[in-house]
């Protein structure tokens, strides 16, 4: 897969995760997926960077408080974070994080969507996002899980360069698009969440064998959430890392490349 050196705007650029433990989120992911990791910068809080081959793929960084999830976190990409929060509010959005400078990496925010879910957006400089992605042990898919999935067509599309449109292989799925291109996925928060759930943007992973990969991440101490099962999009699970940051594994099915 070539190194990715350019996202079109509203695409997802970048995922990360938090935990409560870093040197320890650093083992497992490491140990999952192969990734290579140093030590962060303190003056970052010690967020740190996963590589593969060299390669940017990810971040991974501390909670600030106790109030703060484990989460995996999903940010869009902008060519101006201060216009982008410009549009994001009168979009009906919350400014959790407002525009602000990571040294000379980029410039990101964080919002909340009018259905309560958190997404980001990063404005690069000298981190241009992740350089490798949909190959086994990277990121590949970024999809928002909501109770109201038209407030979120609506508000995806007025704040983002996006279009929303039925999946191809399941209208009650919506594909969001970037310069014509599928970049995410919206759909329908299943009825079995607890009401304490609140919306949320799930990362997905690719892996070569699903229930390989599940098996490797038991036995490194992460837990599933969610068996392995069939999708026309490929076999999936749905994980969480020892601290409780959930995401899924997903071998992609051949006939989703085109």
């Amino acid at each position: 897969m070539p190194e990715i050196t350019d996202y079109a705007p509203g695409t997802p650029i970048w995922v990360d995760v938090t935990v409560k433990d870093v040197d320890k989120g650093r083992r497992f992911y490491g140990d999952l997926f192969g990734w290579e990791s140093e030590d962060g910068d303190p003056a970052f809080g010690g967020y740190t960077m996963f590589t593969k081959g060299g390669k940017l793929v990810a971040g991974i960084g501390p909670a600030m408080d106790e109030s703060q999830p484990f989460v995996w976190s999903t940010y869009l990409a902008t060519e101006d974070a201060d216009k982008t929060t410009e549009l994001v509010t009168s979009a009906g959005g919350k400014v959790l994080v407002p525009p602000m400078d990571i040294g000379d990496a980029g410039r990101m925010a964080v919002y909340a969507d009018p259905t309560g879910a958190a997404v980001g957006v990063w404005q690069p400089d000298q981190n241009p996002g992740a350089q490798v992605a949909n190959e086994p042990s990277t990121w590949t898919w970024s999809e928002l899980s909501t109770r109201d999935v038209a407030a979120a067509k609506a508000f995806y599309t007025s704040a983002f360069p996006l279009t929303a449109q039925p999946a191809e292989f399941d209208p009650s799925y919506t594909t969001l698009h970037a310069d014509g291109r599928a970049v995410a996925g919206l759909m329908t928060m299943p009825a079995a969440y607890p009401p304490q759930v609140p919306a949320h943007w799930a990362t997905y992973f690719a892996v070569e064998d699903t229930d390989a990969a599940v098996a490797r991440l038991t036995e490194l101490g992460g837990a599933v959430r969610q068996p392995t099962f069939d999708t026309p999009a490929g076999r999936t699970a749905v994980v969480a890392d020892p601290c409780g940051g959930v995401f899924a594994l997903i071998a992609i099915n051949p006939d989703m490349t085109g």
